[in-house]
């Protein structure tokens, strides 16, 4: 068991497989970690700001945020984290199936970390979370609050 401090991760994704997806290749990777998810854009901001039934949420080392969601659009929430001084200091990364060249500069204009498109299949999807992993949490230094 690593004895590092354990890496929170916030999942705003709507998609239930892709949940399920992401927990699993999460799951037995190298750094003790713990995902909350939160299924719109909505929630999501009101669980960053501690607002409505999130009041004891733990504030994330990390987002995984997919651009197509429900309420809010991920492109919202990135602009709301973004303009935020409580919350700007958190790595937000784009997780999506979008390939359009039109959200992808636009995430980097709204101070999107890192963009990446899902891959379809399992065994990819799993490779780029394992390295997403390997990348964000152990060759990167992203700062504890």
């Amino acid at each position: 068991m690593n004895t590092q401090k354990q890496i929170e991760i916030l999942l705003v994704e709507d998609n239930p497989g892709d949940i399920r997806l992401t927990r699993e290749a999460l799951k037995d990777g190298k750094i003790n970690n713990n995902i909350n998810v939160v299924m719109d854009g909505e929630q999501a901001i009101e669980y960053l700001k501690r607002q409505n039934g999130y009041a004891n949420s733990i504030s994330p080392d990390l987002i995984l945020l997919d651009l197509n969601l429900p309420k809010l659009s991920g492109r919202e929430v990135l602009e709301i984290i973004k303009n935020d001084d409580a919350l700007k200091h958190i790595p937000v990364i784009i997780l999506t199936t979008s390939k359009a060249e039109e959200d992808i500069l636009q995430s980097y204009q709204h101070y999107a970390n890192c963009y990446i498109t899902k891959p379809v299949d399992f065994d990819q999807f799993s490779e780029v979370v394992k390295q997403l992993e390997d990348f964000w949490f152990s060759i990167v230094k992203i700062p504890h609050k």
